[in-house]
């Protein structure tokens, strides 16, 4: 097991699953820009959470939907027994049409529309509220559910933060400690028997240390609601976050030390408190997808001004990441992966925005025009994140079938369906 300080030793390799005869293949059938993403990467990913936590009562993985929201990608996870977790109606949708209904899906409430609660009353989801004022919302415009959870917020023992989540005290997320005793309360006196436990603290987190810490808080937090208040939770979720390597030279989280660390806490604060049977749960999304997903473009311009600009048919709104969240994503050129990286480029867009840029001063092999280049690890919150700023129109989406066929999962938007919405 490799300890989490040695991340400098440690090479993840940055791979394509297409040669290049192959790619260029599916480029004369549907153009760049388009995000591809491999089938068996994804199954594969899953199954390591899957295997990594065997040892737990009914463990349940719900992919969140947010990460990758297209049916094709949410049934390949649902075949192997994935659930979904969901935040909006669209989601639900998405969850339904992939073959994932009841209590495989989970909604977490987030200022949430009553439209979405009834659709997700009517699957039979988990309902996962994020503030205790829903209740009575859930109840005047919906109804209440038979399995209800709360998104429990640590800022009364947490000071520190994730860096995209944030500190636990300034996100707009979850319950304090005191209303979440409360909401249970409100919950028991109105006739809810059945209760579940839910906590989100970290976004693409890859310290091992995290996840257990995050298990010790609600191991004990459900130990006291218990004894508390004499709820049996059904399950405990304990959030995604599981981040994965960007850069080559980044560990990727230890899952067989994260499993150790939650087991024995497990067996030292829940079996004793009558706890033991209760179902661990997690809604990784990053974790399943990210690492198997790919942004291919093909160079349209150079430009040497004070830098030297290499500029792609895809834009921000193919790849949000980096303009956002400065985000590293590793870029490799198509027949050059083993050129000398002797030049310096940034890669740009075409947006009118001068953070439009998916690398800075980043040393690649020199780029000629019509270079095909592959952004890696974009499979989670790549296309997902899209928009249409500039009038740009979202790509399509492709598959890698486990045979080896490449198809279709979503078709490039066309400027009918940007006009489709006005009214001229």
């Amino acid at each position: 097991m490799m300890n989490e300080t040695h991340a400098e030793i440690f090479r993840t390799p940055k791979t394509f699953p297409l040669n290049a005869t192959e790619l260029r293949d599916v480029i004369k059938k549907f153009p760049t820009p388009f995000h591809i993403y491999d089938e068996k990467k994804i199954r594969d990913n899953f199954r390591r959470l899957r295997e990594a936590f065997a040892w737990a009562p009914s463990f349940r993985e719900h992919f969140a939907i947010k990460a990758t929201p297209n049916p094709a990608i949410v049934a390949i996870m649902a075949r192997d027994g994935a659930g979904t977790d969901c935040s909006s109606i669209a989601e639900l949708f998405i969850s339904e049409r992939a073959g994932v209904t009841g209590e495989r899906i989970i909604l977490t409430s987030n200022d949430t529309p009553a439209d979405e609660f009834r659709k997700a009353l009517d699957l039979g989801a988990i309902i996962n509220l994020d503030d205790i004022a829903h209740i009575d919302y859930l109840e005047r415009n919906a109804r209440l559910p038979e399995i209800i959870s709360f998104r429990y917020n640590p800022a009364d023992i947490m000071n520190d933060g994730n860096d995209i989540i944030g500190r636990p005290a300034e996100a707009k997320y979850g319950l304090t400690r005191e209303q979440i005793f409360a909401a249970y309360k409100i919950c028991l006196d109105k006739g809810i028997k059945r209760f579940g436990l839910h906590t989100m603290i970290a976004s693409n987190e890859r310290k091992a240390s995290t996840f257990i810490y995050t298990a010790r808080i609600m191991f004990e937090l459900a130990a006291k609601i218990k004894s508390q208040l004499g709820i049996k939770f059904e399950f405990v979720n304990l959030g995604g976050g599981l981040g994965i390597p960007y850069r080559p030279d980044e560990l990727p989280v230890d899952l067989k030390m994260v499993s150790d660390g939650v087991k024995e806490l497990f067996h030292e604060i829940m079996v004793p408190n009558d706890l033991g049977d209760v179902r661990l749960a997690m809604e990784s999304g990053r974790a399943m997808t990210g690492s198997a997903g790919w942004l291919v473009s093909t160079v349209l311009h150079k430009k040497n001004t004070y830098k030297n600009y290499v500029g792609l048919d895809a834009c921000m709104a193919d790849l949000m990441r980096p303009a956002l969240y400065d985000a590293y994503h590793h870029i490799t050129v198509l027949g050059k992966e083993n050129a000398p990286c002797d030049a310096i480029y940034d890669v740009t867009g075409s947006l009118c925005e001068n953070n439009d840029k998916f690398a800075i001063d980043r040393h690649l092999p020199q780029i000629d025009v019509g270079d095909v280049l592959i952004i890696h690890d974009t499979g989670a919150h790549g296309h997902a994140m899209g928009f249409n700023y500039n009038g740009k129109l979202r790509s399509a989406e492709l598959l890698i079938r486990e045979n080896g066929n490449v198809e279709m999962i979503r078709r490039a938007e066309t400027l009918d369906d940007y006009f489709a919405t006005l009214k001229i």
